[in-house]
């Protein structure tokens, strides 16, 4: 290579770079705005959630087992425990929320824990690929999430639970178990006993207080507000802990 073809070579480089650079953000750009059949995107690759948490670290998925170890975890979905009858997720041994919803779960197991009282939950984070799956069989968006809104699970900002005692470990007494779909499960259905409306409440209030708002028709069920401010995620558990575990490895 004579001296002439050298500065060709190395005059070429930063035109190199920019296409390569160009067709990376243009691959991202086209992976953000690929839609589904319902006109809605949802994130299934972790490169691109992670570069939506380099923007808003609030956009981050939390460990709730590692966030809130005291916590009680019965994930109804790793079992035929819940209304699909069926196993829709993994055996996992922990669940996801984003981290303004970790933290103020975290205020709300402090809280309880004063009147010794704790949580047990029984869903957080759900792909989006299940709430598809559960739509074909319950088209009620009472009771199940449209995919074509996408549900507060998807998006890492809601989740499902109940009340325990401390002493006993013991779910304390509420309307109904998780996932009926019936009256009962309202909030304002109030023919229940003096009892069970007092948990039910309690349950409602120190939620409530933290933050979450309570869906009408379960009991069990609570979200954060301005949903819209976070994707949907259609990324597996395995997926998340993974990016857990790189995040911790880089502190």
């Amino acid at each position: 290579m004579n001296r002439i073809e050298k500065i060709k070579f190395w005059l070429q480089i930063p035109a190199v770079l920019a296409v390569i650079t160009f067709a990376g953000n243009n691959f991202l750009f086209s992976q953000i705005n690929m839609s589904n059949k319902y006109g809605l995107f949802v994130v299934k690759d972790t490169n691109i959630l992670q570069q939506q948490i380099n923007h808003d670290a609030n956009k981050q998925m939390v460990d709730l087992s590692k966030s809130i170890p005291s916590i009680v975890l019965d994930l109804k979905y790793t079992t035929t425990d819940n209304f699909m009858h069926e196993k829709l997720y993994p055996d996992i041994q922990t669940t996801f929320l984003r981290k303004p919803a970790a933290d103020a779960l975290k205020k709300v197991v402090d809280e309880l824990k004063e009147m010794d009282m704790g949580i047990k939950v029984f869903d957080a984070y759900r792909p989006y690929s299940v709430t598809e799956k559960m739509w074909e069989k319950v088209k009620d968006d009472r009771y199940a999430a449209d995919p074509a809104k996408g549900s507060g699970h998807n998006r890492g900002i809601s989740i499902d639970l109940t009340l325990i005692d401390l002493h006993t470990m013991k779910e304390l007494a509420m309307p109904t178990g998780f996932d009926n779909f019936s009256d009962t499960a309202h909030h304002a259905f109030m023919e229940l006993s003096p009892e069970i409306l007092k948990n039910r409440g309690t349950l409602k209030t120190v939620m409530g207080k933290h933050g979450f708002i309570a869906l009408d028709t379960e009991w069990w069920h609570f979200y954060l507000p301005n949903s819209s401010t976070y994707e949907l995620l259609g990324l597996s558990f395995a997926d998340l802990e993974k990016m857990d575990n790189k995040s911790k490895g880089n502190h």
